[in-house]
């Protein structure tokens, strides 16, 4: 509670100082909101987290019902409400992918994965890569694992800091910092617990809040849903092709306006679908469930959810496209991923803009704990404890993942700064995690054969043939000859194609090796 109180007196001093102006009223709601997350995580759930399993797995006693909501409140954070209403916004809705790409994972992953993972009582999801292909190539595996909870947890930071700084003022830099710090102190307080309730608290606030501005945005003086979709559809298909509708055409590769923009659109689904599978932040919830037909429901219903959740988010960015930002007497936004600030801020009464943005602060808020915890728990359980300290206590166990906490907390920040675009830092998280880890994976729990000197292969030509594609948001040029490259950008669908090839490569090295490196069977090594 004093850290809260901190933060209203910064932002005064800093109000003070600068002359900016505070929306007091959504500054107000948001404390409100953040005293309650706090309360919650740290005093109501916090008692529960005594020993290592309670801090990474709910000691597998999470009842359905709070699975199911923690599970959607993880997915439905920042980067999925915000990078929904920027993608709709500034691309088209054909672009805004992620609403039914993450659903069906994790229909998918409750439908495959789920139960297997469950049934063998793993504590990570790099558990079954240990068991496989042993601990240094799990070792390896770690880095793309951590990377991607790294982008993911950077992009909730980004969608915060941008809706913070509408709130209150602040530049964007400063909004990164000041909720990068709130959020890393909070997590820190508790374990799976803590984060458990405050995701359900979460996911009512972003649900309760979104659908409460609705009627303020898409009604009066903006003509009604009716009139703001026909002006949608209208404006998206000036520019050659109509970007509104949820799907490109079946033959859109011959469609002068798609191109090769096609195949990417679908190296793009296809990521966001499997990709959205190998997350420690997606098994976490998994293996806390309390069996393996709980865990296979929660996922079930949370993609349910996600698709829900994201219809609100759609149409704040349906509706800031049709807006006449002049008249009203502000600029329009530089950075797309402003929109639903924006929107909320100056379409909706005072204190219903208030209220709207600071639920959605403070639900955010509490999604970044999900992501930052489930890369400290690997850190901990899957790379210092094997490799570092195997004798480990759990009392030291749960002093790596607090501090693990702190520095993952502060890559995500950095990596914040420097990428403005919630959607691209979004489909980052899931890119390396498609290409590299997917294929690991898929074979390790579902591939008797598999053995690491196919790991080992498979990791390589992953690596190779995603990173020969380039990444321009990280400043990485493409050195592989792949086709269809416009504008310095490869629009060949070379991610799938490391992925696939990642997974042929591990199931033929394997067999050819299995008399010189016998597979290992899959089981759990380590149970807490």
């Amino acid at each position: 509670m004093l850290g809260i109180l901190l933060v209203f007196v910064f932002v005064v001093a800093y109000a003070s100082f600068t002359g900016r102006q505070v929306q007091w009223g959504g500054l107000l709601f948001m404390l409100l909101f953040y005293a309650l997350v706090y309360y919650i995580g740290a005093v109501t759930a916090g008692n529960k987290s005594d020993n290592l399993s309670d801090m990474m797995l709910g000691g597998r006693q999470i009842p359905l019902w709070i699975s199911m909501f923690t599970m959607a409140a993880t997915w439905v954070g920042g980067g999925y409400i915000n990078g929904t209403a920027e993608a709709t916004y500034a691309s088209g809705l054909v672009w805004a992918q992620a609403p039914w790409g993450y659903a069906l994972s994790l229909i998918i992953g409750g439908i495959f994965y789920a139960r297997k993972m469950r049934r063998y009582q793993f504590t990570t999801m790099l558990d079954p890569l240990e068991a496989r292909f042993g601990r240094r190539i799990t070792g390896f595996l770690f880095l793309p694992a951590l990377a991607g909870e790294i982008f993911w947890s950077g992009a909730i930071l980004t969608a915060l800091g941008t809706t913070f700084g509408t709130i209150l003022g602040l530049d964007f830099t400063t909004s990164i910092i000041l909720s990068a710090t709130i959020a890393i102190a909070y997590t820190v307080v508790g374990g799976l617990w803590s984060v458990a309730y405050t995701d359900v608290l979460q996911f009512i606030i972003i649900i309760a809040g979104l659908f409460l501005v609705l009627p303020f945005v898409i009604g009066g003086e903006n003509g009604g849903l009716s009139e703001i979709w026909s002006n949608y559809v209208a404006g998206m298909e000036k520019t050659g092709t109509n970007y509104a509708n949820l799907f490109p055409p079946l033959d859109g590769w011959k469609d002068p306006d798609w191109g090769a923009y096609y195949w990417n659109w679908w190296d793009y689904a296809l990521l966001l679908i499997f990709g959205g599978i190998p997350w420690q932040v997606y098994f976490q919830r998994v293996l806390s469930a309390r069996s393996e037909n709980a865990a296979m429901w929660l996922s079930l219903l949370a993609g349910f959810w996600a698709l829900v959740a994201a219809v609100p988010a759609v149409l704040i960015g349906v509706v800031g496209f049709n807006v006449d930002w002049a008249a009203l007497g502000v600029s329009e936004p530089e950075n797309p991923a402003m929109i639903l600030p924006y929107v909320l801020s100056y379409l909706t009464p005072g204190v219903v803009g208030a209220i709207g943005l600071g639920a959605l602060a403070a639900a955010v808020m509490s999604s970044v704990d999900s992501s930052i915890l489930s890369a400290s728990s690997l850190a901990s359980w899957n790379i210092y404890r094997p490799l570092i300290k195997p004798k480990a206590s759990s009392e030291q166990l749960q002093k790596i993942i607090k501090r693990a906490i702190v520095l993952v907390g502060v890559a995500a920040t950095l990596i914040a700064l420097n990428v403005k675009s919630v959607y691209e830092l979004w489909y980052l998280a899931s890119d390396f995690v498609y290409c590299i880890l997917f294929p690991q994976l898929t074979m390790a729990l579902f591939f008797k054969g598999a053995n690491k000197y196919g790991s080992a292969a498979g990791l390589i030509v992953a690596v190779i043939l995603r990173f020969g594609g380039g990444e321009p948001v990280l400043g990485i040029p493409s050195f592989l000859p792949y086709p269809m490259v416009e504008d310095g950008v490869v629009l060949f669908p070379f991610r799938t194609l490391a992925m696939v090839s990642s997974l042929v490569t591990i199931f033929v090295v394997s067999l050819l090796t299995s008399k010189i490196c016998p597979p290992r069977p899959l089981k759990n090594l380590n149970k807490i």
